[in-house]
């Protein structure tokens, strides 16, 4: 396996045959049979979309040595790769590729403001992941929590893909539109963006760091991409956007 990842789950093998695979994207259900080869991108047998950020051919799904291969073919894009739960991430880079071991996989990844959601269904899957019961307690990523303000930060900008139905592509917020959305300044967001990358960088979430000139909008689609990839964020917590907000939330830990 040559993508980079966490997993915060166990598992057991099944055993099982390859099968198929099928691609859902946006309502829409591709079928991959044994022998043959799927890419999805601006063309391929998955047309995305008509993004010039993204790559014509970015990602290939083949069947190789008994497993089905998610494969970044692109030059310049990553993506986000997880299970069902979000308890096992991996980050896969330009010319990486990832067995496809579990019965859903879903694959998050931006390309300039757009950010995109697919999910790859398996008839046999190699792996099945045992639940862990989670201890409760505040929101955590690894050992760094998020304070109350810095959540709300990441649900402002994740909210469009939360609100959209199923998989499919969502726009992300500009720093200016989601400060907006949560009555803040633009300075006060922009500070507290910085602290919530911070914060993942230094736990080794990566793309949280760029160069300058994309800097400001791949850090906030890699938040997206992460939160959502992990479920650190839900649909169901987007009401708090419209909670009230206490006069102590404003200082970061």
């Amino acid at each position: 396996m040559t993508g980079t990842g966490t997993g915060t789950g166990t598992g057991t093998g099944t055993g099982a045959g390859t099968g198929t695979v099928t691609v859902e994207f946006a309502g829409e259900y591709f079928s991959v049979e044994p022998g043959s080869r799927f890419t999805a991108g601006r063309e391929g047998d998955l047309a995305i979309d008509d993004n010039l950020f993204l790559h014509r051919n970015f990602l290939e799904i083949a069947e190789s040595a008994g497993l089905w291969w998610l494969s970044n073919i692109g030059t310049r894009l990553t993506a986000s790769v997880t299970d069902r739960t979000g308890g096992v991430q991996a980050w896969l880079s330009p010319g990486a590729r990832l067995p496809l071991v579990f019965d859903a996989t879903t694959v998050v990844f931006s390309a300039g403001p757009t950010t995109y959601e697919l999910v790859v269904h398996a008839t046999q899957p190699a792996f099945r992941p045992t639940q862990r019961e989670s201890a409760g307690g505040d929101s955590t990523i690894g050992d760094v929590p998020l304070t109350q303000s810095q959540r709300l930060l990441i649900l402002a900008l994740a909210e469009p893909q939360l609100l959209r139905d199923g998989t499919g592509m969502s726009e992300i917020p500009t720093s200016a539109k989601a400060a907006a959305r949560l009555g803040w300044t633009v300075t006060r967001f922009n500070r507290k963006l910085d602290n919530v990358c911070d914060k993942l960088d230094r736990i080794g979430v990566p793309g949280m760091r760029g160069g300058q000139r994309s800097f400001a909008t791949n850090r906030r689609a890699r938040l997206v991409e992460y939160t959502i990839a992990t479920r650190l964020v839900t649909r169901e917590d987007l009401a708090e956007l419209d909670r009230p907000q206490g006069a102590g939330e404003d200082e970061d830990a």
